[in-house]
C-alpha cells in the first residue's frame, strides 16, 4: 500500500510535466489541443475548457496530448482548421512541441536538484571510519576516528577531496596530515594502484590506501549553495545523470550491464517507497533520476517515442517533404512490438525480483 501511495503519484507528477511541455509547447505554436488526459483509458472523468477536454483515465502509468491534425489521416477523413493542425505547421514548431515534453522532464530534474543545494547536501567529512587490515593506511599508522586535514600540503575538509587526490596519485608518497583528538602528526603513506570497474563496466587505474568513510550522523556536514550556484548545480547535476543514463543503455547493448537490471513500473515504485524511508533528500534525488531516465527514454529514436518523431521531422526538415505514410506505418508497428517486449521483459524482471530472488 505505501507503494501506491507514494510511487503513484510521483509517476503522475511526472507524466503531467512531460505531457504539460508538449501542451504548453502546442499553445504557444498556435496547435490545438483537443485531449490532455492524465492516464490511460477508460476514461474516468473529463471536463471541456475552450478546445481542449480534460480527462482523468482509469490507468495511472502514462498519457498524452491529442493535437488537431496530428496524424496525416485526419486530412482525408474530417475537416481540420489548417491554423490549428499540427501537421500543417512549420517544422521548427512541430519540432519544439515534440521535444517538449522531455525537456520539461529535464527542466524538473534541474528544480528539483537545484532546490536540494539550497536546503543543504550532507557532505562527508575527512575522516577514516575503517581502516582496511594490512593496507597501506594501517601500515602507515592510521586508526578509524582520524581526520585528515591535509595532505602534500592542500588543506582538505570533505572526503570526497581526499579520495580523488588519492586516487589520481598512485605509488606516489603522499604526505598526509593527521588530527587525533588534541594532537596533529603527519604520515606518510603509499596508495596501491589498482584496477577497478565503474558504475559502467569500465576499468581505471587508481590508487588506494584502504581507508573507508564514516557512516556516523556527525561526520556529515550540510552544505548549502546561493541561489546561483544551486541552480548551477541543478543544470550541472542533470547533464551528469543524463550522460550516465545514456552510457547505461549504450552498456547495456554491450552487456557490460546485465539486462535483467532493467525494470518496469513495479521496480520504480518498489524504489520510490525504499528512497522514501530514507528521507525527503533521498526521495527528491529519486524522483529527479527517474524524471532524467523518463526524459531520455522518450528522447530515443524508437518508433512511437518522441525522438521518433524528432527523427522524422529531421528528415522532413532536410529533404524539404515528410516519411511516406505507409513507412511510418510500418516503423511504427514495429516499434509497438519493441515498446511491447520491453515492457513485458520489464514487468518480468519485476516478479522474478519479488517471487524470484532476482537481485
Amino acid at each position: 500500500m505505501n507503494l501506491l501511495i507514494i510511487g503513484l503519484p510521483i509517476l503522475s507528477i511526472l507524466i503531467v510535466m512531460h505531457e504539460l511541455g508538449h501542451f504548453l509547447a502546442a499553445k504557444l505554436g498556435g496547435v490545438g489541443v483537443e485531449r490532455f488526459s492524465l492516464g490511460f483509458p477508460p476514461k474516468l472523468w473529463g471536463k471541456k475548457w475552450g478546445e481542449t477536454e480534460y480527462v482523468i483515465s482509469a490507468i495511472p502509468l502514462g498519457g498524452y496530448v491529442k493535437l488537431t491534425g496530428q496524424e496525416p489521416k485526419e486530412k482525408e477523413e474530417e475537416v481540420v482548421d489548417p491554423e490549428k493542425s499540427f501537421s500543417a505547421k512549420p517544422v521548427p514548431i512541430r519540432m519544439l512541441v515534440v521535444v517538449a515534453g522531455p525537456l520539461f522532464n529535464l527542466l524538473g530534474a534541474v528544480l528539483i536538484f537545484t532546490v536540494v543545494h539550497l536546503s543543504g547536501v550532507p557532505i562527508p567529512i575527512a575522516k577514516v571510519g575503517e581502516v582496511v587490515p594490512d593496507s597501506p593506511a594501517m601500515k602507515a599508522g592510521l586508526k578509524a576516528g582520524d581526520r585528515i586535514v591535509a595532505i602534500e600540503g592542500e588543506q582538505v575538509s570533505e572526503w570526497d577531496q581526499l579520495t580523488k587526490f588519492i586516487h589520481n596519485n598512485p605509488g606516489k608518497s603522499l604526505l598526509l596530515v593527521i588530527q587525533r583528538g588534541e594532537q596533529r602528526f603527519s604520515v606518510r603513506v603509499i596508495p596501491e594502484a589498482q584496477v577497478m570497474k565503474d558504475l559502467m563496466g569500465g576499468e581505471t587505474r587508481v590508487g588506494l590506501i584502504g581507508i573507508r568513510q564514516s557512516d556516523r550522523p556527525e561526520d556529515y556536514v550540510y552544505k548549502r549553495y546561493n541561489p546561483v550556484v544551486a541552480l548551477y548545480k541543478g543544470f550541472e547535476k542533470t547533464w551528469q545523470v543524463t550522460e550516465l543514463t545514456l552510457l547505461s543503455i549504450v552498456r547495456i547493448f554491450q552487456k557490460v550491464i546485465p539486462a535483467h537490471t532493467i525494470g518496469g513500473p513495479i521496480m520504480i515504485l518498489q524504489m520510490a517507497g525504499q528512497q522514501a524511508q530514507q528521507g525527503a533528500l533521498n526521495l527528491a534525488f529519486f524522483v529527479a533520476l527517474l524524471s532524467v531516465s523518463l526524459a531520455v527514454f522518450n528522447l530515443l529514436p524508437v518508433p512511437l517515442l518522441d525522438g521518433w518523431h524528432f527523427f522524422l521531422l529531421s528528415i522532413e526538415g532536410l529533404m524539404g517533404r515528410p516519411v511516406s505514410l505507409g513507412k511510418q506505418e510500418m516503423a511504427q508497428r514495429v516499434g509497438l512490438l519493441l515498446l511491447i517486449s520491453l515492457m513485458l521483459f520489464a514487468f518480468y524482471n519485476d516478479l522474478m525480483r519479488i517471487f524470484g530472488g532476482l537481485k
